[in-house]
């Protein structure tokens, strides 16, 4: 179809399309005029994704992850806020609703929910592209309750917001409280089991007595040491009294000795002159030898006993040994019973330091949770309330018109069309050469051969399309 035929199509059919649009525009009229005035009432809020959470000092992650503001779509028009809305405007106790919700359910089930399903329907709710806004509108047939309820969502949405983040801390600080009861009772058990085992050991302050007993220990070995050096001293000196006992340091140091010796060799000294003089029969020899061999024997006496003391000494560092040994084995061993014992005590004591480490860690979390469950404040701001709205937001008369008439032509059109395609009519030259698939071999003005417009209409009549050719095809039958 090319646009010469469309345009006489239309031209032919504008009756039909006069008519629909007509007939659409003034449905539409009438309709707008008889639907009831809606008044949209119109408030926003901030959703404040960067700054730092107040209890613990940093942004949240979840703030800005992507899904964030659809969450918040999703919860202004979740049930929750309903509800709130519903309870801070007392809908519920309103007879005028009451009687409604008896029509409407004939009392069936709870009025919130039923409530809360009717006043979601009237509400709007649209995120800003390009900033952190969320836009809430309320339409009513009151200005002032579109209003209230612009405003009513509003509150409650950041009131149930901070509600969403208190319960549950709530229910966490409940859990920490318990948990923190059952550490403390840890704790204190584990801090009586390590007092316990410091009384009945007798271990007053960390290891200051091990390393008092340790170095007690090695006094007792550096002691050993000595009188085992002392040992062998003794034992060699013994050696040497019992091979050649004047030869003994004891023995050649002694004074005594050293006296009776000088005493000794001028008494032989004095015998020589007198046997050389007197003889040895003299008298006086006599008594020289008696001295002389008296003095020997003094000597002999005295070396004696310097000897035996060298075995005395000898005998007491072997005694002084043992009981050294015998002394650093019964150290050892209270070293090793002590360091034990301190063993014990650092797994109590680690058994302590867990408890306070655990108990410490619950209570910090208890504290932060309590804090986080008594917070008032919310990351959401009221931009701007609602206002009472002036004009009201639908129907809009002048839209409306405008969409009747696009419409209305588009029926009209397509029912010219339509009309056209059940009865198909001659409009121009090219109709009959498309119809007959012949060449066109020349057109008759029809003004000047107006005498033949009766048998030009009987020619169109019978080609083979339209009506003409079904009454043909009648007249043969």
């Amino acid at each position: 179809m090319s646009l010469q035929q469309f345009l006489l199509i239309l031209l032919a059919r504008w009756r039909v399309i006069a008519f629909t649009l007509l007939a659409t525009v003034a449905t539409t009229l009438i309709v707008s005029l008889l639907l009831p005035a809606q008044y949209t009432a119109d408030t926003a809020v901030v959703v404040d994704v960067k700054s730092p959470d107040p209890i613990l000092g940093t942004v949240m992650p979840g703030l800005i992850s992507p899904g964030y503001m659809a969450t918040q779509i999703d919860i202004i028009n979740s049930d929750k806020v309903a509800y709130r809305v519903i309870r801070m405007l007392k809908l519920a106790d309103n007879p005028t609703v009451q009687e409604q919700w008896r029509d409407d359910t004939d009392g069936r089930g709870a009025i919130e929910p039923w409530l809360a399903k009717l006043l979601k329907r009237k509400l709007d709710v649209k995120p800003s592209r390009e900033s952190n806004v969320i836009a809430i509108s309320y339409t009513a047939a009151e200005p002032k309750f579109a209003q209230a309820m612009a405003n009513a969502f509003a509150e409650a949405y950041i009131e149930s917001s901070i509600d969403l983040r208190a319960e549950p801390a709530k229910q966490y600080a409940t859990w920490f409280d318990e948990r923190t009861r059952q550490l403390r009772e840890q704790l204190e058990a584990a801090q009586g089991k390590l007092s316990a085992y410091q009384r009945e050991k007798g271990i007053v302050a960390g290891e200051g007595r091990l390393d008092i007993e340790n170095a007690r220990l090695a006094e007792l070995s550096t002691q050993l040491a000595i009188a085992q050096g002392q040992k062998a001293d003794t034992q060699s000196r013994q050696a040497q009294t019992r091979a050649s006992s004047d030869t003994l340091p004891e023995v050649v140091q002694n004074s005594l000795i050293q006296g009776l010796r000088a005493d000794l060799a001028r008494q032989e000294s004095k015998l020589k002159e007198t046997g050389a003089q007197l003889g040895q029969n003299h008298p006086q020899y006599k008594q020289l030898q008696a001295q002389i061999e008296e003095l020997r024997a003094r000597v002999a006496a005295e070396t004696s006993r310097v000897a035996g003391s060298v075995g005395t000494a000898n005998l007491a560092s072997r005694m002084k040994e043992s009981e050294l040994k015998a002394a650093i084995e019964a150290q050892k061993a209270r070293v090793l019973e002590l360091k034990q014992q301190y063993d014990e005590l650092a797994v109590l004591q680690r058994e302590v330091e867990s408890a306070q480490r655990a108990f410490d860690l619950v209570s910090q979390r208890l504290t932060q949770t309590s804090l986080e469950s008594q917070v008032s404040q919310t990351n959401l701001v009221l931009l701007s309330p609602a206002a009472e709205p002036i004009e009201p937001s639908s129907p809009k008369i002048l839209l409306n018109t405008l969409i009747a008439v696009f419409l209305g032509t588009l029926l009209g059109v397509g029912g010219a069309l339509l009309m056209e395609l059940l009865d198909r009519r001659v409009r121009a030259a090219e109709d009959i050469a498309e119809a007959l698939g012949l060449p066109l071999l020349g057109v008759l003005d029809a003004r000047a051969e107006r005498g033949r417009r009766g048998g030009l209409l009987r020619f169109f009549r019978l080609l083979p399309f339209g009506r003409g050719r079904r009454r043909a095809a009648a007249a043969a039958a």
